[in-house]
């Protein structure tokens, strides 16, 4: 049962890292301003939240596995 857990965790953190975009879109393919600093709002603060805490349990479970 740890097993199947971990694997759904492991392609939850996969996918939640690659849905962040951390400096990219249109502007940064041309040379646009991609070093500025921004607060993260909405969506992109969700995920954010979303991908520490998927990656707290997998690391949770992790241990757990390891344990038993």
């Amino acid at each position: 049962m740890l097993t199947i857990i971990q694997l759904v965790l492991a392609v939850l953190v996969i996918v939640s890292i690659l849905l962040q975009q951390r400096g990219s879109g249109l502007s940064g393919a041309f040379g646009g301003e991609g070093g500025v600093y921004s607060t993260r709002r909405g969506v992109e603060k969700i995920l954010f939240r979303g991908t520490v805490v998927v990656a707290v349990l997998f690391f949770g479970v992790s241990i757990a596995r390891l344990l038993l």
